[in-house]
């Protein structure tokens, strides 16, 4: 009995351990408008203030950025959060040359919180990666 007690309470430590590690807490610099400052810093600067895939350095881009506003759109109306987090963190992996995308540091250094995608798996996530895909929901036409 002593050695079920012990073991309990040992996943129960560790469980408790896990959460703070997994959550990570909130960022208290976090503010509604977070992503939409990455979103400015990041990709308007190719991509477009608006995302249309027209900002300032698109015109010397061997390959024009994609058109953000049509994400919803390209799939059958829903907006494919996990694609698109999935994206931006593989272009932080070097998975993207880096004259073309940015090093997105910033966003994925940021504070680990849980997050589901709409797969109901709760997935341990940059915060600020939330922040910047929760934003680009709102520009969706």
């Amino acid at each position: 009995m002593r050695r079920i007690m012990l073991g309990l309470g040992a996943w129960i430590a560790l469980g408790g351990l896990g959460a703070c590690v997994l959550t990570g807490g909130l960022d208290p610099e976090a503010t509604p408008d977070r992503g939409a400052e990455d979103f400015t810093a990041l990709c308007a600067p190719c991509h477009g203030a608006t995302g249309r895939g027209d900002g300032a350095l698109a015109a010397g881009l061997e390959r024009p950025p994609a058109d953000l506003t049509g994400l919803s759109a390209r799939n059958g109306g829903a907006f494919p959060m996990a694609y698109v987090m999935q994206k931006i963190w593989g272009y932080a992996e070097g998975q993207a040359p880096m004259a073309i995308m940015p090093r997105f540091g910033p966003v994925l250094d940021s504070p680990i919180v849980l997050f589901d995608t709409g797969d109901g798996i709760e997935t341990p996530t940059p915060e600020r990666l939330v922040d910047l895909a929760n934003y680009l929901t709102t520009i969706q036409k």
